[in-house]
Order: C-alpha cells, then sequence, then structure tokens
C-alpha cells in the first residue's frame, strides 16, 4: 500500500467563527466532546453563560479541547456529523481543505488510535495545566493512503461500529424495561416514606489506575477508560466522581479496577447491585455536585440524597426478577468488549503502517 507523507496542516485549515449575531445567531446547542472522541450535550448550567462567545462548530467540522490534563491520558477531539452547534472559546474548530486528498472520516478515524493520544499528551506544553496547541497540531505528520484505500478503511470501521450501536440500543431497551418495574416499586415505597441513600449503599473511592494492560476493565468517571491486568473491584456500581460527567452511574458483575476519578457503590441489603444501579441511575447525581470550574461528588453527598422507603424484600424480588435481564445485557456487552477490541486491532494495525512507512 503506498502512503504520502504530509503536515495536519498542510490538509486542514482553522474555522474560527464565534457565535454573534447575524445570519447564525442563537445556536444554542451547546456541545462538550468526549475524551472517546465523540461530540455530548454539554450538562454545564447554561443559565449565566454568555452563548455568543461560544465558537460555532459546523456538520463536517472538527473541534477539539486543547486541554490534555486529567483528561485520561487522552485528548478530546471529534467530527461533527450532527447539526451545526456551538463549542467551549478554548477549543479549536478546523475543517479538512481538500475532501479528494482526505476523507473527513479518514481523518476521524486516525484521530482515534491510541497512539494519537500518546503523541498529543507528549507535545503538550504548560505548568498547571497543559495544551496541545493548534501549531504544534499542525505539525503533526500523517501517512496518507490513496483516497479509494480511505474510504475501504473507513467503510470497514463502520461495519463495525453499526454493530456496535445496534447492540447499545438494544441494551437501552432492556433497561428500560428494568426502570418501568423500578418505578413501580419506588411508587409504593414513597407512600411508606422516606430514607437515604446510606441506608441502602456503602461508598467508597476508587484508587489510582495501574499502569498494567490487560483485559480487566478500568472505570473511569464516564464509563471504561482502558484494561489492565489488576482489579480492586468486584460486582459494584460506580458513579463518576469528578469532571462534567460525575454522577454517571455504571454497575460491573465481573472484576474490575475503579479509578480515584470514581466512586465504588455496594450494597448493605444484597449480593447483587440491580437495584443499587436502577436507584442511583433515577437520582439525578450530577444535581448534587458541588464547585463549579470543577464539579464534584463526595460520599458524604450521596450519602445524605434522600430516597423512598424501600423495604428489604423489595429490593430482594427487584434483582431476582431482573437478574436475567441483566444476563442479556451483559451477553450484549460483552460482545460490545470483542467489538470495541476489534476496532483497536483495526486502529493499531493502521498505526503500524504508518509507522512502518515513516521509518522505511
Amino acid at each position: 500500500m503506498a502512503y504520502r507523507k504530509y503536515k495536519l496542516g498542510d490538509l486542514v485549515e482553522q474555522y474560527d467563527e464565534i457565535n454573534l449575531s447575524g445570519e447564525f445567531a442563537d445556536i444554542n446547542d451547546l456541545q462538550g466532546i468526549n475524551s472517546n472522541k465523540y461530540f455530548q450535550e454539554c450538562k454545564s448550567n447554561k443559565n449565566d453563560i454568555d452563548l455568543y462567545r461560544y465558537r460555532i462548530c459546523r456538520h463536517g467540522m472538527f473541534s477539539y479541547n486543547r486541554a490534555t490534563s486529567r483528561n485520561g491520558e487522552k485528548i478530546s477531539i471529534a467530527l461533527r456529523t450532527g447539526g451545526d452547534c456551538i463549542v467551549s472559546p478554548s477549543y479549536y474548530c478546523f475543517r479538512v481543505k481538500d475532501e479528494y486528498v482526505l476523507c473527513p472520516e479518514y481523518l476521524d478515524i486516525w484521530f482515534k488510535r491510541p497512539v494519537f493520544d500518546r503523541y498529543a499528551r507528549f507535545n503538550s506544553w504548560g505548568s498547571a495545566t497543559e495544551f496541545f496547541t493548534f501549531d504544534d497540531f499542525c505539525a503533526t505528520e500523517i501517512m496518507l493512503p490513496s483516497i479509494s484505500e480511505q474510504r475501504k478503511i473507513i467503510h470497514d470501521y463502520q461495519v463495525i461500529t453499526d454493530r456496535i450501536e445496534l447492540l447499545r440500543k438494544m441494551n437501552e431497551k432492556l433497561e428500560t424495561v428494568c426502570n418501568t418495574y423500578f418505578d413501580s416499586i419506588t411508587k409504593v415505597a414513597s407512600q411508606r416514606g422516606s430514607g437515604h441513600l446510606e441506608d441502602y449503599i456503602n461508598f467508597g473511592n476508587g484508587k489510582a489506575r495501574p499502569s498494567t494492560i490487560g483485559d480487566i476493565p478500568v472505570y473511569g468517571g464516564n464509563g471504561i477508560m482502558s484494561y489492565t491486568n489488576e482489579y480492586n473491584e468486584e460486582n459494584v456500581a460506580i458513579i463518576g466522581r469528578v469532571g462534567a460527567y460525575c454522577g454517571s452511574v455504571f454497575v460491573e458483575e465481573n472484576c474490575c479496577w475503579v479509578s480515584d476519578n470514581a466512586i465504588v457503590a455496594n450494597s448493605k441489603v444484597t449480593e447483587d447491585e440491580y437495584f443499587d444501579y436502577c436507584l442511583l441511575k433515577r437520582m439525578n447525581l450530577y444535581s448534587h455536585h458541588v464547585g463549579t470550574g470543577q464539579q464534584l461528588l463526595t460520599q458524604s453527598i450521596l450519602n445524605a440524597i434522600s430516597c423512598a422507603a424501600y423495604t428489604k424484600d423489595e429490593i430482594c424480588r427487584f434483582n431476582q426478577t431482573v437478574k436475567s435481564i441483566f444476563k442479556n445485557i451483559r451477553h450484549y456487552g460483552a460482545e460490545i468488549n470483542k467489538l470495541e477490541k476489534l476496532l483497536l486491532i483495526l486502529l493499531s494495525s493502521l498505526a503500524v503502517e504508518m509507522k512502518s512507512e515513516v521509518s522505511a
């Protein structure tokens, strides 16, 4: 396969349009960028924010958060495939100059390689906060295959990601069934009285993640962030502790490592965590955070949150009823994990080809 070497600055151009009054005024779809390289609705309170200062990112363009500190050793960068949105003034926006030379979708895949995350972190500079500047970004070298080969890689990647998306939607539907049953129990329990989360759950902080690599998931504030060969928890609910996505809730029935960006939740009532997971998901935990610049949840905050007065029998019956549903969720989740590892192989093989071309 023939490659040609470029610098990103030869292929992209910065797009710097502020959300001012005029033809495109009043864009209020404020989006953030996840470290897993996709746009998502920003959870910040927009009431006191002047949205006219924000940058516009249009369909088919890229945006990235230049700050790489405290971001799971990743850079948040993504291709905008939805409607026009606005992003933080601290973000950079850019677009591909010539799509007959570089497909934006191929570049999006190229950014998803773990080696690019490492490169961006290594080339970030600063003291309290480290930044990957647009000048350093433009100086990054890329080896491009032909446009037809780029499209083939895009197709292969899309087949896998489409399957992953289908499985995730199936799991969402199964969780909806669980939530409907949970709501019926809560309605009865609410008539009985109220309690607090500490009546049902023990909370504890995670620990700094190990540097080893393996098959055991490492959970951060926004879900699985990497894999290791060590574990510090098993069969737990997990809550994001710090950052814009604190309050996110996950459940892991197998061994896992819970990082210091998350809080562990263990049931005081039963061995299963299905009830705890559904209860925490319904609590809108993000609304209880403290801090503005850096949102934070603590064990004391969680302990004091009010909830309905559930009985042990209700909790045990719920766990027993939904066990088979969560078995299916776990089955689909395992397939998702396998497909995600296949994606990593695809991305890694792409990186190896590029590396060999550079070495040659």
